[in-house]
């Protein structure tokens, strides 16, 4: 009998408690034996302050970056074809969402191996939810592009499209290109159109507000090396 894959979230925030942590999320940690992770010391550090009982050191773990390795993958793949259940957790939010481990669940559905969504914070969600923006309708599109004025022409075409369509645009950024970002949002999009910006969800310094870009311009907003994301709706023409 195959095992299952379950889907793990973690903190979107370094301030956010654990009693964030569904209890049915913390009763099922212990029990697992292997872990797919993006980076095995982060991953550690939260098993052991979900639950300091967890013996770290019976557990093995599979770490992955942005490519993951075959060999890796088909390793995976047999351990959940043997019957063990096997955990996937991102660095921060929910696995398979602007994360490679999106990678590994599509190994397990063409492997028929269950795969089982646990619930937790996805700062998407929470940005979405609190936006008052058009949560019928939106797109996901991950991180723009590095350079300022290739970012800039992104931002006009999902502003543009936004207003063709009466939809949301979300996209997030590395801590340390926030400044630039919304510098670039604020200069390049039309004055008119709504931005919402969320920094650092569920974390002591939370920022969650709806603004035009023109009223943007008059706020001072100094951004730390903490995680930001972005949300725009555009008037239609």
């Amino acid at each position: 009998m195959n095992g299952i894959l379950y889907l793990i979230p973690t903190p979107i925030s370094d301030e956010e408690t654990i009693e964030t942590i569904t209890a049915d999320t913390k009763q099922l940690l212990p029990q697992l034996k292997y872990y797919v992770v993006e980076n095995i010391r982060t991953a550690r550090r939260f098993l052991k302050s979900v639950d300091k009982s967890i013996n770290i050191n019976r557990i093995t773990f599979f770490e992955i970056g942005k490519n993951v390795n075959a060999i890796e993958e088909e390793r995976i793949v047999k351990l959940l074809k043997d019957g063990n259940n096997i955990g996937l957790m991102s660095e921060a939010g929910v696995p398979g969402v602007a994360d490679p481990g999106s990678v590994i669940v599509m190994a397990a559905h063409n492997a028929d191996v269950k795969v089982m969504p646990l619930v937790g914070a996805s700062s998407i969600l929470l940005l979405l939810m609190a936006s008052g923006l058009n949560g019928q309708r939106f797109a996901f599109h991950g991180y723009l592009p590095v350079k300022p004025m290739d970012r800039q022409k992104t931002l006009k075409e999902i502003e543009r499209e936004s207003s063709l369509y009466n939809q949301t645009q979300i996209f997030i950024e590395t801590p340390y290109r926030n400044q630039h970002m919304f510098n670039d949002i604020v200069k390049t999009c039309s004055n008119g159109t709504l931005l919402t910006l969320g920094y650092d969800i569920t974390g002591k310094e939370q920022i969650l507000k709806t603004k035009t870009v023109e009223s943007w311009k008059k706020e001072k907003i100094e951004f730390q090396k903490k995680p930001a994301i972005f949300a725009l709706l555009a008037h239609k023409n």
